[in-house]
This record gives C-alpha cells, structure tokens and sequence, in this order.
C-alpha cells in the first residue's frame, strides 16, 4: 500500500490514540472502569454526537483493523508457557474441557436464543477465553461489522463487572478450599482486571491462584480459534480451518520469546503498556462506527445470551473441578 495514504490516515489516528490516552489516565479514577471500555465508551458517545469530518475516516478505518491485529501480538508479552505449566495436569484439564465446553455452546446455541449469529459467536468467545482481546482476535474471521464488535466488547465488559462483584459475595457464603474458588473465578471472568478485582477481594492467595489460573486460560486463545474456526467454517478445507492471520503467529512467537528468553521486567512492562494503548486505540475506532440504534436493538439480545453462557461456563468449570480437582 502506498505510502502517499499515509498523510490521509494521520486525523483518524491522532484521534484515536488522543482517546485512547484520556481512557488509559481516566479510567483508574473511575471506580470498576478499564481502559479498553472506556475508550469503547468514548468512541461511541463521539461516534454519535454528529462530529467525524470525513478527513478522520481512513486513520479511524485503519485503526480498527491494523492497530487492533497489533495489540493482539503484544497480548503475547503478559503469557508465557510457564503460565499452563503452573497450573498443574488437573486444573489445565478443567480448563481445557471448559473452553472446548463453552465454544460448542456458543456455536450452537447462538440461533436458538434468537441471537445475531456473529455477535453471539463473539459474546461467546470472549466470556470462554480473555474478554475484549479474545472478540478481537476472533472478529477478523466471523464478521466485517463494527457493530458486531462493539456490541460483544460492551456485553462482556458489562458481564465481567457484574461477576468480579458477585462471584465473590456468593463464594463467600458457600465454604470451599483456595483451590476450587481461585479456578471458578480465574476459569470464569472475562478480563485480568476482573479476576483481580475478585480474587483479591477473597484472600491474597486466592487472588494469586486465580491470576495464574486466568494466563493459562489466556495462553488457549490461539487453539480455542483454531477450534471455534472449525465450528464455524466446516464447509472449508482443512487447509483453511487450520490457517492463522499473521497477527496470531506473531502472538505465537512472542509467547515463545517471552518463554525461552529472559527479557528485563522494565523492557516488559513498557511493551505490556504499548499493547494496551494499541487495543484501546482500536476500541476507540470500533466504538466510533457504533450507532445508538443498533447498539439498543442488538445489544439486549446478546446481553440475554452472554449471561446463558456466562452462567453455564461457572457450572461447567464447577462440576469439573469437583470431579477431577
């Protein structure tokens, strides 16, 4: 592509990534808020306020694609194999058997709940894997509407707040060992934040457990695509269905570096911040293209469905955890 498009994309980008940094610096301030919903928030509360001169378009197009299959490679830096190897043969199979679990749901119960079939698929990926990072990666392969996009963001942003408060007032009230709670909690909430939030609300141990229990679900992002283009995509030759976008290869091979490679926790922690800043400019993107209307009319039907699957991923992972824990 040429470079002469450069100078054309530079309003949308810029405006972007202003968003994005007023959502990284606001969003501490604002009490069970992250940065990725927030600038979701911010582009659509702009998105439809009747202000986008037609000169931010092609960065704001831009940002929503390429900047979003970026951040999906600097997700890899926060994992590592050591991740799934310290969780133990017996939580790694719950684990597994969840996500597997979940994705058939999601695949096949999207229809019958009345749901739009790719955002259903989108809430569903995102409430089994890591949230607003596994929509992301899933979205380039089931869908070319942003509203799809942003629908499942905000649903399973929303479901993840609901349950950082709730699964630990109900835990509480129903004694259980470290263990059985860190995996409901660590196998159950959508984004890191959220497994934070709600394991360290318990006991610091539970909160540690939970944390690791939450990267090793993370680490299964790539062969949950893999399986969930499967699912969807039957009608495609092998070659296809096994095939990965570049931007989960380079995930691949971050993961590698960040496992066999020592790099120096500064170096880690600026590279981690750049992924959030690149996801959040391409929520902020994808929130511009979102339309009240269709936000409304979409986002109660996927709402009801994300919380079905929401709610049979915490009965899942609870059955397997008493049978194999």
């Amino acid at each position: 592509m040429s470079s002469s498009t450069w100078p054309n994309r530079l309003p949308g980008i810029l405006l972007t990534f202003a968003l994005a940094i007023a959502a990284l610096v606001l969003s501490p301030m604002i009490p069970r808020m992250n940065e990725v919903l927030l600038g979701l928030i911010f582009g659509v509360i702009l998105g439809n306020s009747g202000w986008r001169p037609d000169r931010m378009t092609a960065g704001i197009t831009w940002t929503g694609k390429e900047v979003l299959n970026a951040a999906i490679i600097f997700l890899g830096f926060g994992i590592s194999f050591q991740h799934m190897a310290a969780l133990g043969t017996g939580t790694l199979v719950v684990l597994i058997l969840t996500v597997l679990i979940i994705l058939v749901l999601t695949w096949s119960l999207a229809n019958l709940f009345g749901c739009k079939t790719t955002t259903g698929w989108l809430v569903g990926f995102g409430t089994a894997i890591c949230g607003s990072s596994a929509i992301a990666a899933l979205s380039a392969s089931v869908t070319k509407e942003k509203e799809d996009v942003g629908i499942a963001l905000a649903v399973v942003n929303l479901l993840g707040l609901v349950g950082m408060l709730a699964l630990p007032a109900i835990l509480a009230m129903w004694p259980q060992s470290d263990p059985l709670a860190a995996t409901l909690i660590g196998g159950s909430l959508h984004a890191v934040g959220n497994v934070a939030g709600a394991g360290y609300a318990m006991t610091d141990s539970i909160g540690d457990l939970a944390l690791t229990v939450k990267l090793g679900r993370v680490a299964l992002l790539v062969p949950g695509l893999i399986f969930f283009n499967f699912l969807a995509n039957r009608t495609g030759s092998w070659r296809d269905q096994l095939s990965l976008p570049y931007y989960l290869w380079g995930f691949l091979l971050v993961v590698t570096l960040v496992s066999f490679v020592h790099l120096p926790a500064q170096l880690l922690a600026i590279l981690k911040e750049t992924g959030k800043i690149l996801l959040t400019m391409a929520m902020v993107a994808i929130g511009l293209g979102i339309r009240f209307q269709q936000l409304y009319r979409t986002g109660q039907v996927a709402l009801g469905f994300g919380l079905i699957i929401f709610l049979l991923q915490i009965l899942v992972l609870l059955g397997l955890s008493i049978w194999l824990l």
